[in-house]
């Protein structure tokens, strides 16, 4: 069965694969605090629909409760170690299956093994969240091996962290228009590229959400990550298919064994 990559906006996405719906990061709404969606509709009930969902970190706008409070009774949760006593919403989510998870940790969800992996970030709950939890990002392997990266800088051994990968679902920008060091930008995510080496890959976390009143602030942080990302990759990893997709789109994985 083709596998298949959806992004819905932000780092919500979906994989299908072995008959699987892995949903990565679920944010349904159209404000968030001081951000509002500036481009494409709230991702529909259609993209509720998941056997497992994966949150990488606690910020907001990756750990989202009302946003998971959406799923179905019995879709398996994954969530950062730590994320129960940092987040006490998660408790009133008693319809789903919860398991906390570190680096290193790995779960399996029908035909599908999903390997927790490091990544480079805050793992706090933010702004004022005293407990720490690790920022993870996901390797799914099924019929093919989907790194979803979550939010996260270049780190040491990163290719050796994640392994060897079919497809890769990379963060290119942010919600404000400034990136620290702890996030990749369209360079940093080509440079990634360049050393996970997949046959595809998906820009993601960029131009979706803004801080209200600062649309005139920096635009191009909002507007161009995606096309420089296809830009550079073309450059520094030229065998690998990008593919920039719009809100809702999907596209499949070509997989070689």
């Amino acid at each position: 069965m083709p596998v298949e990559l959806t992004w819905w906006g932000h780092a919500t996405c979906t994989v299908e694969d072995s008959d699987i719906r892995v949903l990565t990061d679920p944010l349904f709404v159209r404000r968030l605090a001081h951000l509002r969606r500036r481009r494409g509709a709230v991702p529909p009930p259609e993209a509720w629909r998941a056997d497992v969902a994966l949150v990488s970190h606690l910020h907001a706008d990756h750990l989202h409760v009302p946003s998971l409070a959406r799923l179905a009774p019995g879709t398996r949760l994954l969530v950062p170690r730590g994320a129960r006593r940092a987040v006490p919403g998660l408790r009133r989510l008693g319809h789903l299956e919860l398991t906390e998870v570190a680096p290193g940790d790995e779960t399996t969800v029908g035909d599908l093994r999903i390997r927790a992996v490091p990544a480079r970030h805050d793992g706090r709950r933010l702004p004022v969240g005293r407990h720490r939890a690790p920022a993870l990002g996901y390797v799914v392997e099924g019929e093919a091996r989907t790194y979803f990266a979550g939010d996260t800088g270049l780190f040491d051994g990163m290719e050796k962290e994640v392994g060897p990968i079919d497809a890769a679902l990379l963060p290119v920008g942010g919600w404000g228009p400034y990136l620290g060091a702890e996030h990749l930008d369209a360079g940093r995510a080509a440079e990634a590229l360049a050393r996970l080496a997949p046959r595809t890959a998906v820009p993601v976390h960029y131009g979706t959400y803004w801080p209200i009143g600062m649309d005139a602030v920096r635009p191009h942080e909002f507007h161009t990550p995606g096309q420089e990302f296809v830009r550079l990759s073309a450059l520094r990893a030229p065998g690998v298919a990008v593919h920039r997709l719009g809100h809702g789109e999907s596209v499949r994985v070509e997989v070689a064994r």
